[in-house]
């Protein structure tokens, strides 16, 4: 069947809805399993429909989705599954680069992947001595008698193991910044079950080893000319793991409401005799709630933000004065919501008892997730770029990290 000429399955609310089901059993019972699992059901959901194409256009066999649209998708599914919505992050963010105009020579090869259900995930952050966020990298793409051959080792590689294919940073003969896109399963790949991360423990975020790895030259993805200029992707992979936490609290909502009407008994000087007519208690939950929906209002705001430079991108090019609004926007969702959720996500156990505190409850889960995603690309940092812009007007950091 041609791309483009059947209606895409996440365009039907109801079967969404049925998906997003299936997604959050899933997480369920491999949580009560001892959560070692990877969501190896969910992936398969995510492939059958072809949800890895909901932002690519309707032309391509997409979805179509407006960034509004897919970050109330996203939402959801975090609160579903938290690791399953992370390993998707690097794909979508592949997506938004192969449609930004001028289109990449080679593209529509990979824009036919994704809209297949093909996922591509990727491997881009090193243990090295080099500053992160920069555009130096130990990871090489050397010209040899036998062809292009790829020699590093990665880590942070999450989704790496489990995609169809990977993006990879490194640096050219020329010590250019160039990145490749190759098979997962390509001879010489490996990836190693070494991430031992508190928080989303089944993203498969751990290391992945390039052995002399077999590049063909239409795999090259030159970086040289975007470097600095598109922010946008880099302010949707920021606006991503916020969209993340939001999920993460709609969850912890929902948890905290369930432990409150499931406790059988209350201390002797409770201010109510019934838990769930217990004011205080009720306090608690209401003020978890409101920061849940503060999350994502704010995620929101800022996908609004980001949205026309996304568009931009796509119908006339790199807009720079949109990409640097998107970038300031999801630097704002960051500052605003980790304090309010790290501590919505401890007083969770205040609406509980001694039992809440059992590892068999899970309730730490939220906690240990939200601090995982707030430790990539520290918020002080980010804090302190957002007043040196109010206060001095100065220039955001060239880097795809902000």
């Amino acid at each position: 069947m041609p791309v483009g000429s059947h209606e895409h399955p996440a365009t039907d609310r109801a079967a969404i809805d049925g998906v997003l089901a299936d997604i959050a059993a899933d997480y369920r019972q491999r949580l009560a399993s001892g959560g070692t699992e990877p969501p190896l059901r969910g992936l398969k959901l995510i492939r059958d429909q072809r949800w890895g194409a909901v932002r690519l256009a309707r032309e391509h066999g997409g979805a179509g989705y407006s960034v509004p649209q897919f970050f109330d998708h996203l939402i959801a599914l975090a609160a579903a599954d938290p690791d399953l919505a992370h390993i998707l992050r690097i794909h979508y963010a592949l997506v938004e680069e192969l449609q930004v105009a001028p289109r990449r020579p080679g593209g529509d090869r990979w824009i036919a992947v994704v809209a297949e259900g093909g996922l591509i995930g990727g491997a881009n952050a090193e243990k090295s001595q080099k500053s992160v966020g920069g555009n130096d990298r130990d990871t090489r793409l050397v010209s040899t008698q036998d062809g292009l051959r790829l020699r590093g080792r990665k880590f942070y590689s999450t989704g790496a193991q489990f995609s169809d294919y990977l993006r990879i940073t490194a640096q050219d003969d020329d010590n250019t910044p160039t990145a490749v896109v190759i098979p997962v399963d390509r001879a010489g790949v490996e990836h190693l079950d070494d991430w031992d991360g508190i928080g989303q423990r089944q993203t498969g975020s751990g290391t992945t080893v390039f052995n002399d790895v077999a590049v063909a030259p239409d795999e090259v993805f030159p970086l040289a000319d975007t470097i600095g200029r598109n922010r946008a992707r880099g302010a949707l992979m920021q606006l991503f793991l916020h969209a993340i936490a939001a999920g993460i609290l709609r969850a912890l909502t929902a948890d905290a409401a369930a432990l409150v009407r499931g406790r059988g008994r209350t201390y002797t000087f409770a201010s109510a005799g019934e838990p769930t007519a217990d004011p205080q208690l009720l306090q608690i939950v209401g003020e978890i709630d409101a920061v849940a929906y503060a999350a994502q209002a704010l995620v929101h705001s800022a996908a609004a933000e980001l949205a026309p430079a996304l568009e931009a991108a796509r119908d006339t090019g790199i807009d720079p004065e949109l990409e640097t609004r998107s970038s300031i926007a999801a630097a704002r969702v960051k500052v605003a919501i980790q304090e309010p959720a790290l501590r919505a996500a401890s007083r969770v156990f205040d609406v509980g008892g001694a039992s809440a505190v059992q590892a068999s409850s899970l309730l730490d889960r939220h906690w240990r997730n939200l601090r995982t995603l707030f430790s990539h690309n520290p918020t002080v940092y980010k804090a302190r770029v957002l007043g040196d812009v109010a206060v001095n007007g100065a220039e955001l950091p060239q880097s795809s990290f902000f």
